[in-house]
């Protein structure tokens, strides 16, 4: 049963990997397959899906989905522009708010958000946009992991260990991660400053955005209150959060509704949520919880122990950096799903507490995937921005000013993880 299950496993990565459009079809059979043939017990199949990760995701995108179409984003970036000097500036200080907003937005919508508003300054200035677009790109996916609510990998994250909102940003009396990817955007950003040192024309005040709906904002800072507010209740149920910003979300959806008055135009705000991601996590939990009850979680922890000979700093320095060149290539969202689990049961092995080891797998996929075009749905979604404005970015090009930016982050997120949490 174990080699079966472990054959299914390796071919469900190999086609995650070579059919990356239809991944979420993947997923699932892969976890229907799993229970057709007994490995995983059909009354265990619900107890394995962390829905409180699921409704957390689906409600979140909602909420957001009504913040951009208020505009309130636009409204945001023009303010910044306003107040930038030059274009070095302007690159700056909208990577920054890139990475701002996308602790709290999905890095994509992020990317959706604000590249255009840097395309627009590169032809009043009539010069090429492609090295702003690459640094909101790539700001973006590195505050992913900063919030509860920043990107899925944090989501995953704070299901599997049980963390809080305010557990990113302070946990058993110590800094969370949080601070360590601050830190890395603050490398980054006397990164993007020497990068762009000699852009310095001048930029010239946009027309500013009109926001007439300031609803979806207080709804979204009401997810991130509620969330905050939850952390101080003890024993609260498991699907708390969940709750929370799925509550939220059908009260904006039933506002939408009373608002026009037009049931089905309303229910573009479904349609806007990313089913593919939640049908892909969805097949994962199924998957990794039938590799759990065959055993082969613990068989990979101990390979790991066996190469890595035990030793902790050994152990979190491969843990890092594997997950920088994997994330490089491969979508982070199976591959922390599958190494959350592996790195708890290494922890419980030598002895220590598993939070180092999260942490530290968190900074590397997370970060990881601004190394290369591929590497995270953001990047992707920057060069298909530039694609349409007739700029087509190579590699050599897209990593001109990605690996500087990651190497900075990742570098100074491990250094601080470590002598915080060793």
């Amino acid at each position: 049963m174990k080699t079966t299950a472990l054959i299914i496993f390796v071919l469900t990565y190999v086609l995650l990997l070579g059919f990356s459009n239809y991944r979420h079809y993947v997923a699932i059979c892969s976890g229907l397959l799993f229970v057709a043939l007994g490995i995983l017990p059909l009354e265990k199949v619900t107890e394995v899906i962390d829905w409180n990760v699921i409704m957390m995701i689906a409600g979140t995108m909602g909420v957001v989905n009504f913040f951009i179409e208020s505009k309130m984003p636009s409204l945001l970036a023009d303010n910044i522009i306003e107040r930038s000097r030059n274009v070095m500036w302007s690159t700056v200080f909208l990577s920054l708010f890139a990475g701002v907003i996308s602790a709290f937005v999905d890095n994509v919508a992020t990317v959706l958000m604000i590249a255009p508003v840097a395309v627009t300054i590169a032809k009043k200035l009539h010069i090429s946009p492609v090295p702003s677009v690459i640094c909101i790109a790539i700001s973006s996916n590195l505050q992913g992991a900063a919030t509860l609510v920043g990107d899925t990998t944090s989501i995953l994250l704070g299901g599997h260990a049980n963390m809080n909102f305010l557990d990113f940003f302070f946990f058993k009396g110590r800094l969370s991660i949080f601070w360590a990817v601050e830190i890395g955007a603050i490398i980054s950003i006397l990164v993007l400053l020497y990068l762009f040192r000699n852009e310095k024309r001048p930029i010239k005040a946009m027309k500013k955005t009109r926001v007439e709906d300031f609803f979806p904002t207080v709804v979204l800072l009401g997810i991130i209150v509620l969330l905050i507010a939850a952390s101080f209740i003890p024993d609260k149920p498991t699907n708390t959060n969940g709750f929370i910003c799925m509550t939220l979300f059908f009260i904006s959806l039933l506002r939408q509704i009373l608002k026009t008055g037009n049931f089905r135009v309303s229910l573009w705000a479904l349609k806007e949520i990313d089913f593919t991601t939640l049908f892909l996590l969805t097949g994962l939990f199924i998957v990794i919880g039938s590799i759990t009850e065959v055993g082969l979680i613990e068989d990979i922890s101990k390979a790991f122990l066996k190469f890595s000979g035990g030793n902790l700093f050994v152990i979190y320095t491969i843990l890092v950096w594997a997950s920088v060149i994997f994330s490089g290539f491969i979508d982070n969202i199976p591959y922390v799903a599958t190494m959350l689990p592996v790195t708890g049961y290494i922890a419980s092995y030598i002895g220590v507490e598993p939070y180092i080891l999260y942490f530290g797998l968190l900074i590397g996929a997370t970060l990881g995937g601004n190394l290369t075009p591929v590497g995270a749905s953001a990047n992707i979604t920057g060069i298909g921005i530039l694609r349409k404005e007739g700029y087509d970015v190579s590699t050599k090009e897209f990593m001109k000013y990605s690996v500087p930016f990651t190497l900075s982050a990742v570098i100074s997120g491990y250094l601080f993880i470590w002598f915080i949490w060793s």
